[in-house]
């Protein structure tokens, strides 16, 4: 069917140029957010918004509905988490290959400098978390803040335009999809439940039968995904958290096949399944004495790890390497913008707040870290962006002072 010419230009090419945008997915992420806890707090109406994320499918409490010999998610939260966003891990699994291959992360030289950073930005807030709440019960959290949020940070960085340096901005790509990666690794050996030895050697199996599939050069077909599915199964019922079948199946594609997949699961990842995280995991009701609830050790080590922790300790890792002549800053780029960097990878967002649900058991534990990660993450986005444009100020005084 040919459309109107009014309809493309007025509503479809606008359309994808907002989608290809980079600061779309931050704009709409804010949307949901905001849509999610106002509809989360409006009294009756708002419990019924906040229950229907957890409905359990078969009317029990377990996490796990037994279909015959199938055994699935049991509530729409637990399909989200656990299905829709192992896309999500399966996007970031094969950015994480890309940039490893022909990358930022192809070569010990190009990658010194955003692998310190990285796991200086993952060390220095679990350190701050872990000084707030050292013999506590919320311990167990203590990988809620060392999470970056890639699409945020590179969309806020984009609003600031030539005042980022392109060189900045790929140094901040690259640190966090090492960020993401070292945030799987933690959710593998951390995050998971007892151990179910039979899944994880089908799991195993799997992975083994794609090797050999694509040791024979055998083309990425309909058969790949079926053995991708049956990977996510077994590890969803294996004991390691389901998410993490999605990298382990991005790093069975063909390097040929990246950026064709990256493209096709660019806009459905980031337009529709991460929207609809977004929904369902900031449906979070605001106690009366919210205040008094985020004025615990819970609250201050998350907002004390993103927004210091992360920007200390990206900043004294890429120093070190630095001084020692191991690495030199991106073009462009000076300590005061490294900072600024820093300040913007304090946004956490999706990888903590999906931790602060694998970390916490109690809903009241997981909505107190969720709205932490939240608050955090809106001090890292104005203090970075202020920090950044004031950067680009002083510039222009200088300038005019030697004109």
């Amino acid at each position: 069917m040919i459309l109107p010419k009014f309809v493309h230009t007025r509503l479809l090419h606008p359309l994808k140029q907002f989608i290809h945008d980079s600061r779309a997915i931050g704009i709409i992420l804010l949307t949901c957010t905001a849509v999610s806890l106002i509809a989360a707090n409006l009294g009756d109406w708002g419990e019924v918004y906040r229950n229907m994320w957890n409905i359990s499918f078969d009317g029990t409490t377990g996490h796990h509905l037994h279909l015959g010999f199938l055994s699935l998610p049991n509530s729409p939260l637990l399909v989200i988490n656990d299905a829709l966003m192992a896309l999500f891990f399966f996007l970031a699994g094969m950015e994480i290959k890309r940039e490893l291959v022909t990358g930022e992360l192809a070569s010990l030289k190009k990658s010194a400098l955003p692998v310190a950073g990285a796991i200086g930005g993952m060390l220095a807030p679990a350190l701050l978390f872990g000084l707030f709440n050292k013999g506590t019960a919320y311990m167990h959290g203590w990988a809620v803040p060392t999470a970056t949020d890639i699409a945020f940070t590179l969309g806020i960085a984009s609003l600031l335009g030539k005042r980022v340096p392109v060189a900045l901005k790929i140094f901040l790509t690259a640190l966090a999809i090492i960020d993401d990666l070292g945030a799987i690794v933690v959710i593998a050996l951390f995050y998971g439940s007892e151990i179910a030895i039979g899944y994880l050697l089908g799991a195993i199996a799997v992975v083994g039968l794609l090797w050999f599939m694509n040791k024979r050069k055998m083309t990425f077909g309909i058969w790949h995904w079926l053995l991708g599915i049956a990977l996510w199964y077994c590890m969803f019922n294996s004991g390691i958290h389901a998410t993490v079948a999605g990298v382990i199946f991005a790093f069975m594609v063909p390097v040929s096949k990246l950026e064709d997949f990256e493209l096709k699961f660019h806009t459905p990842v980031y337009f529709i399944v991460m929207p609809i995280f977004a929904l369902a995991n900031t449906a979070i009701g605001l106690p009366e004495n919210s205040l008094h609830a985020l004025n615990s050790s819970l609250s201050w080590g998350i907002i004390v790890g993103l927004c210091i922790g992360k920007p200390l300790g990206i900043t004294t890792a890429c120093y070190l390497l630095v001084s020692r002549k191991l690495a030199e800053l991106p073009s462009g780029t000076n300590w005061y913008k490294m900072i600024g960097g820093g300040l913007l990878a304090g946004i956490g967002f999706t990888m903590s707040i999906f931790i602060s649900t694998l970390a916490f058991v109690s809903p009241a534990e997981q909505d107190i870290a969720k709205i932490s990660v939240l608050l955090a993450s809106l001090i890292a986005m104005l203090s970075g962006y202020i920090w950044l444009k004031k950067q680009r100020n002083k510039e222009h005084e200088i300038r005019n002072q030697e004109v």
